[in-house]
């Protein structure tokens, strides 16, 4: 519980921060406080991971004990790649290095 990807935010809607957790998108937790709101936020995913085991349910992996291969596919339409590809080439690198470049932004 302790890995899972917490986010707490300001919630316009509500005028209260907002607790959230990545692995559980469903649930989350208003406050009056950022820590207040972690605090709510992590207490219902322990509420809901202790109820899962009860019941022999599987219970999601957090994110950060995942192992990722640094690669993904993606299909772009060919305009697209296009321009990739010359912008790259513009910038002097590889197509590779220039999207990785833009998605780490």
């Amino acid at each position: 519980m302790e890995h899972y990807t917490y986010r707490i935010s300001w919630s316009v809607e509500d005028q209260e921060y907002v607790g959230l957790c990545a692995e559980f998108p469903s649930l989350s937790w208003l406050a009056k406080t950022p820590s207040d709101a972690l605090t709510g936020i992590m207490t219902v995913v322990n509420e809901v991971v202790q109820d899962m085991k009860a019941n022999n349910e599987s219970i999601p992996e957090a994110i950060a004990d995942r192992n990722y291969s640094g690669e993904f596919r993606i299909r772009i339409p060919p305009m697209v790649h296009r321009n990739l590809a010359i912008a790259a080439a513009e910038q002097g690198v590889s197509m590779n290095r220039y999207v990785a470049s833009k998605l780490s932004v």
